[in-house]
């Protein structure tokens, strides 16, 4: 199922209920986390939980393609430690990584969240 034909699950999580591998028959909003930092609940759309790597959460607000979105990483043992990339409708990015580095694409910036 796409992830915009998906229902909305605003069941309530916990971190440790957050599911290590991409959710593909729901949504899971930042809302439904109890935990959910600050940083990414000002999220405009509402982001939703994408999966866990490594360390980190893994969140996007707004559309997979062809359109602005917000990717969060939040470090799942210190969910102060943020780390975003900001993708653009031509399919550039730009964040910076755990690394400091600065990336214009998603999969070198994902790369970084795994420490390569």
């Amino acid at each position: 199922m796409r992830y915009d034909e998906r229902p909305t699950d605003d069941t309530p999580l916990s971190t440790a209920d957050l599911p290590d591998t991409p959710v593909r028959d729901r949504n899971i909003p930042a809302t439904a986390w109890r935990e959910a930092p600050d940083a990414l609940l000002a999220l405009v759309p509402v982001a939703e939980y994408k999966r866990r790597i490594g360390p980190w959460l893994l969140w996007r607000s707004g559309p997979a393609t062809g359109d602005d979105a917000t990717y969060l990483a939040i470090r799942s043992d210190d969910l102060s430690v943020t780390h975003s990339l900001r993708l653009f409708p031509d399919g550039t990015g730009d964040g910076v990584g755990p690394s400091g580095t600065r990336h214009a694409r998603f999969r070198s910036w994902k790369e970084d969240l795994l420490g390569r």
